[in-house]
């Protein structure tokens, strides 16, 4: 199972993004991981929250543009070259890593990675075969 990202287009102003995230708060929606980046005229943000499909009904009730995509959220091992203990196997197996950002909170002492790629399942299947563990719906109830 992948984990729910929601990706959220906001227009470049001041504001916006404090927006977002005090709707989602009113609705007790809280989020895992984040990321954003902007443009001249937008910005984008990717969220990983506790109830994505509820996310998503809310931001479609205020008329947010966004989309959800499946991603993959894999502990870094704690160990020198742990970040390449993931990308090494995903370059040698060609898949591309179209983005990468991290948990604000984690399960135990590992860093969880929020990994967009261009082929989920087989990005998966890596992984495992490489001993990274990924984390999936418990990535929701993470205090």
């Amino acid at each position: 199972m992948a984990v729910k990202q929601i990706s959220v287009l906001l227009g470049n102003v001041p504001g916006s993004f404090a927006k977002l995230s005090h709707i989602l708060d009113l609705e007790d929606i809280s989020t895992k991981a984040v990321s954003a980046a902007s443009t001249k005229e937008s910005s984008r943000v990717r969220l990983v929250v506790n109830d994505p499909d509820r996310a998503a009904a809310l931001l479609s009730s205020y008329n947010f543009n966004f989309e959800i995509t499946e991603v993959l959220a894999a502990e870094v091992p704690l160990h020198t070259g742990g970040m390449n203990a993931i990308l090494k196997p995903l370059s040698k197996a060609e898949i591309n890593i179209h983005y990468l950002y991290t948990t604000i909170n984690r399960i135990g002492r590992e860093t969880i990675l929020i990994l967009g790629v261009d082929k989920l399942d087989e990005a998966r299947e890596i992984l495992e075969q490489n001993w990274i563990h990924l984390i999936d719906g418990e990535i929701y109830s993470i205090p």
